[in-house]
């Protein structure tokens, strides 16, 4: 993630903490309702990372990813949503330097490796549908562990670079100022490989799965009314993957709906100061996604309710646990 690149100097001079505007109630209202937020973000992604993590039945590529997408979501939720939060209420950097650095860095890390990831699961769905026997023998846990470990690796490297090259973490950080000073070059170079580039695969991936679930739909029901014993093991199989890139449509959906407002406010506040507030709120909407993708997977996904009733009930504690049926209800 990058933001509009500032001349540190003149924030030195120029900013204050703003005192503060509304009774001290009001102030624990909004720390109790940021506290919420990043608990339950934590607490889901958190469930999120045992239940896949733990029952052997979920180790299945589409799945790995989907850890991994939950282990970014969890950084955030930890790290980045308490701080910001904590920001945008106050209006004012509170946290010292060190802090500072910790969250830029794992700010772009997160938001990196949620974008790549997001790719990497629209890659699987479009493999799965357009080439299944190919997916079926060369697409293997092992295989998207490799990837998902590249990704964030890959994510690692440029974030620490991007940051330290334009002096993050060398620079004095001014009294109550925590900004993220990123030059135009590396500002343009971030967008592309951040945004640009992985959302356009994005999108021209997930047209694709679109067009041929439907083909898929429209060749079995046509195989049904000729033949009605057609076999269902076939049936069933198609049904699943289909099923699956629907559910990770969903997905992937509401994670460009929640990233869109960001990259927009940003792009317009490079021209127009006074956005820079409306990019502050593009930033939460984000990072909101984090907080919104467990509660998607409890809604449409079974295998995360059954596995939620295993956890909460203890049962996850039982030997062999972990070989438990949890995708059928």
């Amino acid at each position: 993630m990058n933001l509009t690149a500032l001349n540190q100097t003149d924030i030195c001079e120029d900013y204050s903490c703003p005192e503060r505007s509304v009774s001290l109630s009001v102030y624990v209202i909004l720390y109790v309702a940021a506290a919420a937020v990043a608990l339950l973000t934590v607490c889901g992604n958190l469930l999120v990372i045992i239940s896949v993590s733990h029952f052997k039945q979920l180790h299945t590529p589409a799945n790995i990813l989907i850890l991994s997408l939950a282990a970014s979501d969890l950084l955030v939720g930890v790290f980045v949503m308490p701080f910001q939060l904590t920001l945008l209420i106050e209006s004012c950097w509170i946290a010292g330097p060190v802090m500072c650095a910790v969250l830029k860095f794992v700010n772009f890390q997160a938001t990196s490796v949620s974008v790549h990831t997001v790719a990497l699961i629209a890659v699987d769905r479009f493999l799965a549908l357009s080439f299944p026997f190919f997916y079926s023998e060369k697409i293997s846990p092992t295989v998207i562990c490799i990837a998902a470990m590249f990704n964030w690796l890959f994510s690692l490297f440029y974030n620490f670079r991007l940051l330290y090259v334009n002096g993050n973490f060398t620079d004095v950080v001014c009294p109550g100022v925590c900004v993220y000073v990123v030059d135009e070059v590396s500002s343009l170079v971030d967008l592309l490989i951040v945004f640009i580039m992985p959302c356009t695969l994005i999108i021209i991936l997930y047209t694709h799965v679109f067009v041929i679930a439907k083909k898929h739909a429209t060749a079995i029901r046509a195989v049904q009314v000729h033949n009605s014993t057609e076999s269902s093991k076939n049936k069933i199989s198609d049904k699943s993957e289909r099923k699956a890139a629907m559910l990770l449509g969903i997905l992937v959906f509401v994670f460009l709906l929640c990233l869109l407002p960001y990259y927009t406010f940003l792009v317009i506040s490079y021209s127009i100061v006074d956005f820079i507030y409306f990019r502050d709120v593009g930033v939460i909407i984000f990072f909101l996604n984090s907080t919104i993708n467990p509660i998607i997977y409890a809604l449409f996904y079974p295998w995360f309710k059954k596995s939620l009733r295993i956890i909460f009930t203890f049962k996850v504690f039982q030997r062999d646990s972990s070989l438990m049926n949890v995708q059928s209800l």
